[in-house]
């Protein structure tokens, strides 16, 4: 069974943020240490500085969601883990080439049009008119007259006199 030298995962550490926001960092420090522990097969773990700069880099607070990283096992017998940079050829570049029939002409001769010194005019200061304030009518409250109670005369009851 033969074990590869170099492995590059990415990985997630979004647990990274259920801990307290003082402890975020270096959470995702041991993570990534546990991560390699578990897919190297080995306990001695080294992080390089480039790879902590990275998840230090904006502060202890807030942590990088993802990162790529690589992974290789050193003839010491340790695992080294560093940021992943793509180390792809750039592949070259290709010309198009221009149909015959389509011809760019370009004008034998151009004269170039320098600008005139313009004098710049500096603005005169112009004051700004407030507008005077307008007082606002509000509007007076008028007193709702209420219907009174007006008392029906009511006619006299005549009552008969005792003799």
């Amino acid at each position: 069974m033969s074990q590869e030298l170099e492995r590059v995962y990415t990985i997630n550490l979004g647990k990274v943020l259920l801990s307290v926001d003082t402890h975020r960092a270096p959470r995702a420090i041991n993570m990534i240490k546990e991560f390699a522990r578990h897919h190297m097969k080995t306990s001695d773990i080294k992080i390089e500085e480039d790879l902590a700069h990275i998840i230090w880099s904006r502060g202890v607070r807030s942590p990088p969601r993802k990162i790529r990283v690589r992974m290789s096992k050193t003839d010491e017998g340790y695992i080294l883990v560093s940021p992943y940079t793509d180390e792809k050829e750039t592949p070259k570049e290709v010309k198009k080439e221009t149909p015959k029939e389509v011809k760019k002409e370009t004008p034998k001769e151009v004269k170039k049009e320098t600008p005139k010194e313009v004098k710049k005019e500096t603005p005169t200061k112009v004051k700004k008119e407030t507008p005077t304030k307008v007082k606002k009518e509000t509007p007076t409250k008028v007193k709702k007259e209420t219907p009174t109670k007006v008392k029906k005369e009511t006619p006299a009851k005549k009552t008969p006199k005792k003799i």
